[in-house]
Parts: structure tokens; C-alpha cells; sequence
């Protein structure tokens, strides 16, 4: 009997410790895909698919997925997985998609290229403590938002400043800034008016409603406003139409024409107004050369058949500050922030450098020319790099 029980008992054992052995292996399976989960981390890229801005967020798009592919590996073992949600260029349906994001627990927003929207969503980024970067968002009033919001692209004052030499010292200009009535069309008046006001010239405006098909009242206007000059900042699709209206009135025989550079669909459109006109640049693709740059136009070129465009370094480098948020500061909003404060890095435009103060994002601008090439085209030529010190806006201290 003693025999029996004894073998008996041995048999149990053994069956327990098989048992027990392949819960644990199971624990460590179960352990193992909730750590795999836990670095992989949910990123909402919300932008202009459709709509008015919608060739903007296109850039934005493809810059983005370059710099998913230029970071990858290097996030401190984290994975990004972004959802694209298209906002259709209105604030309502980017602020719904905002929030559902952040109520299924995504804590990193990126994207938007609207100034209004990026206005809209700045203060939810604040209530909710998630981390929001802003793209090609030009207003000044995102800097200085909150210590949640960021900026991956330039801002108005920074336009200006690149334009603030244009006149000589101690000359007294009349100056019309030519707009949209958006909030990217006030900060540039905003902007005009405290560089070049402040500098003695008379700054006044003419606003177009966004994405207006008659444009030719407003060119009319300014064609009777007798300036000297027109500071021009146009972020619609109808930009082409404006030029064109603009062409019509004479415009450029009767005053100075003071522009950005807009994406390349508007080259051959502008270029027959400004020869000899120096035009400020957020980004052209042949004005910088280090190796981020470098990779971008190699990216463009192999899965996009294309070259970079105006608004395409901005998602490369939204990539870029989530990729560096995740490695320096993991999962927590807090650590992120700090990790991206102060930061300087190499972005395709080159050295960049967000400032604690207030996440302005520090960066050189460009001066070009629009130039004949073939086939009655235009094609960029690289006058000067301004370096970001020469264009750093005043500093915003946050609300």
C-alpha cells in the first residue's frame, strides 16, 4: 500500500510540476506580448487630407512618413504607430477627432496645418496633459500656448524677420499686407506691423475670404491703395488665381512686391510677377545640404517619385520630436515635454532648436529667386541662408 500511495503521490507530482511549469511558460508568453504592446504607442497625425489645405497636408504627410522611416530604431525602443485622420481643413471636425483620439488613450497628436485649428486644439492638449505638435501652423499665437504644445514648422514673425532688411534704414514705406481672412492672414498683418511699424512705415491690410473665387475686387483695392510696397501671405488653393489677379491689375510695376515662397504648384504663376525679386523661403529642398535633408529628397524620390516641397521637412520633423520624446521620456507627458525642451537637432533645413521659454522652434530661413527654366517654367535659385538667430521671433511667455 505504502509502495502504491508512494508511486501515486510521485505521478501527482509530477503532473503538478508540468502544470505548473506551463502556466509559468504561459505567464511569460502573456508578460511578453503586454510588453511588446507597451512599446508600441498610439500616435494620432491629424491633418488636411482634403479640403482647402489639402496640398499642404499632403507635404506634411509624406515628410512624416519619411521621418517615421529616418527615426525608426531609434526611439529609445519604442514604436510609433500613427493613425492619419484627415480634419478636411475645418476646425470642428479636427477638435471631434482630437477628442476621440485622446478618449481611446492616445497621448501624442501631431499634424495640423491650419493656424485655427492648431489655435483650437492647443488648449485641449493643456486639459487633457497629452503632448500636441503642430506642423505647418503659422501663427504666432501657437507659440506660447501651454508647455503641451509644440511646433515642428515655422511662424509668421519668422517670415517677417527674413523679410525685415528689405527696406533701407530710416526710409518711411507704405506697406499693404495682402491676406486671407484666417488666423495665418491676421498673424501676418500682426507680424508686418510690429517689425516693419515699428521700423517707421505705414502698415495697413486687405483681407480676401478664404478661398474666394473672385479676387479681383481685393486686387482692385490694392492697386488703389497707392503703397509702396505689398506684403503678400497666402495659404489657400487659390493661391495660382491670385497671382493671376494680381498680374492683371499691374501690381508689379506700381509697387515692390514682398512674398513667401509658396509650394511649387505656384512657381510658374508667381514667377512672370517677380523677376528680380527676392523672395523669403521657409524651405526650398536645394537650399540646405546635410544628411537629413539628404535623406528626405533620396525618400521623396524613391516612394514618392517627387521632390520635397514647402511644408515637407514640418512632418519629418514631427516625426523627429516624437521619436525623441519616446526616447528620452517614455510614455510620460511630463518627461516628454522636458525632453524636447531645449532640444537642438538636425532637421532637413538644418540646426534647429526648440526654446524652453515659450517651444518656439528656432531654425534658418532662406532668400530666393524664381528664374526661366524651359518650356516657359520657373525653377528656384538659392540667394542666401539666414541663420536662426538673425529671424528669432520675440519671446511668448506661456498663458
Amino acid at each position: 500500500m505504502t509502495g502504491r500511495w508512494t508511486r501515486g503521490a510521485l505521478f501527482l507530482g509530477a503532473v503538478a510540476l508540468i502544470a505548473a511549469a506551463l502556466a509559468s511558460t504561459a505567464a511569460a508568453r502573456v508578460d511578453a506580448r503586454g510588453a511588446a504592446a507597451a512599446k508600441t504607442v498610439d500616435v494620432a497625425f491629424i491633418y488636411s487630407k482634403t479640403g482647402g489645405l489639402s496640398a499642404f497636408g499632403q507635404e506634411e504627410f509624406d515628410g512624416f512618413q519619411a521621418g517615421l522611416d529616418y527615426t525608426k530604431g531609434k526611439c529609445g525602443g519604442y514604436t510609433i504607430n500613427p493613425t492619419y485622420i484627415d480634419d478636411a481643413s475645418t476646425t470642428q471636425t479636427a477638435i471631434d477627432a482630437f477628442k476621440s483620439e485622446v478618449g481611446q488613450g492616445v497621448k501624442i497628436v501631431a499634424g495640423t496645418d491650419s493656424s485655427g485649428i492648431a489655435l483650437a486644439l492647443a488648449p485641449l492638449a493643456a486639459q487633457n496633459n497629452v503632448l500636441y505638435i503642430s506642423g505647418a501652423a503659422a501663427s504666432d499665437l501657437v507659440t506660447g500656448q501651454n508647455r503641451n504644445t509644440f511646433r515642428a514648422g515655422r511662424q509668421s514673425m519668422q517670415d517677417v524677420l527674413d523679410a525685415a532688411g528689405i527696406f533701407p534704414p530710416k526710409t518711411q514705406k507704405k506697406i499693404v499686407v495682402f491676406a486671407e481672412d484666417t488666423a495665418f492672414g491676421a498673424s501676418n498683418v500682426a507680424a508686418v506691423q510690429q517689425i516693419f511699424g515699428g521700423r517707421g512705415h505705414a502698415v495697413s491690410k486687405i483681407l480676401a475670404p478664404f478661398l474666394t473665387a473672385d479676387l479681383t475686387p481685393y486686387a482692385q483695392q490694392l492697386k488703389n491703395s497707392a503703397a509702396d510696397a505689398v506684403f503678400i501671405a497666402w495659404a489657400g488653393a487659390n493661391g495660382p488665381a491670385m497671382w493671376q489677379s494680381l498680374q492683371q491689375q499691374g501690381i508689379a510695376k506700381q509697387m515692390t512686391i514682398v512674398t513667401g515662397l509658396a509650394n511649387r504648384a505656384t512657381y510658374d504663376a508667381i514667377g512672370p510677377l517677380v523677376q528680380g525679386v527676392t523672395l523669403l523661403s521657409h524651405y526650398v529642398y536645394q537650399a540646405p545640404h546635410n544628411a537629413a535633408n539628404t535623406y528626405l529628397v533620396k525618400w521623396m524620390a524613391k516612394n514618392r517619385h517627387s521632390v520635397p516641397d514647402l511644408f515637407t521637412p514640418d512632418g519629418f520633423v514631427s516625426a523627429q520630436m516624437i521619436c525623441r520624446a519616446l526616447q528620452k521620456g517614455g510614455t510620460d507627458t511630463s518627461k516628454q515635454i522636458s525632453a524636447l525642451e531645449g532640444w537642438q537637432f538636425l532637421a532637413p533645413k538644418g540646426k534647429q532648436f526648440i526654446r524652453p521659454a515659450d517651444h518656439a522652434m528656432l531654425q534658418p530661413m532662406f532668400q530666393v529667386q524664381l528664374l526661366p527654366t524651359k518650356n516657359g517654367h520657373f525653377g528656384v535659385k538659392v540667394v542666401k541662408t539666414v541663420s536662426p538667430g538673425n529671424v528669432q521671433p520675440p519671446v511668448t511667455p506661456f498663458k
